[in-house]
């Protein structure tokens, strides 16, 4: 039985890193990948494959895209329940959301600790942590003077491994990866 992955990418279509949805998604029919498709042109593919080994699936993902793009492009992979149980997570359902904040879930493949002193500001004071289950860490992002943060959390707190997605944005993706 296929389980169907969200593969999330990250620095697609930023900094320079420029490829076209229709690109990345023959790029994963060429892995063998069935029912490939995307969302937004940001690198969030879903696919369908019995596969359910990650580590041999990043292993394949990651060289092919660095062999055919010329950079690396880090992959995170999700089942669509996994997608589903982090938001309905939501630790962001009582907070008041304002044109200065944004809800961020920031993915990674490290473990989190999660007996953190929740919340957690960053050292620029433009992030903070609210809560982090096994491998994501919800975070609420502070826009200061029209701009997003630019600072970032230890890499012992969120390993310099991961990406970002909106949660608005995620509850799009979860719903495209499900057509």
């Amino acid at each position: 039985m296929a389980d169907r992955y969200i593969a999330l990418l990250r620095g697609i279509n930023v900094g320079g890193h420029r490829v076209k949805m229709d690109r990345l998604r023959q790029l994963f029919e060429e892995l063998g990948f069935a029912n490939v498709s995307s969302y937004i042109s940001s690198g969030n593919i879903f696919f369908d494959t019995s596969e359910n080994d990650r580590q041999l699936l990043m292993g394949k993902i990651e060289p092919h895209l660095f062999s055919s793009l010329g950079y690396e492009v880090p992959v995170l992979l999700r089942t669509v329940n996994e997608v589903q149980a982090i938001l309905d997570q939501d630790p962001f359902k009582d907070i008041k959301k304002t044109d200065d904040n944004r809800f961020c879930v920031m993915f990674t493949d490290d473990p989190l600790n999660d007996k953190l002193d929740l919340p957690i500001q960053s050292s620029k004071n433009d992030m903070d942590l609210v809560a982090v289950n096994r491998y994501e860490a919800f975070v609420i992002w502070h826009i200061i003077n029209g701009r997003p943060p630019s600072g970032k959390f230890p890499d012992d707190l969120i390993p310099a491994r991961n990406t970002t997605r909106f949660f608005h944005t995620l509850k799009k993706i979860l719903l495209a990866a499900k057509k």
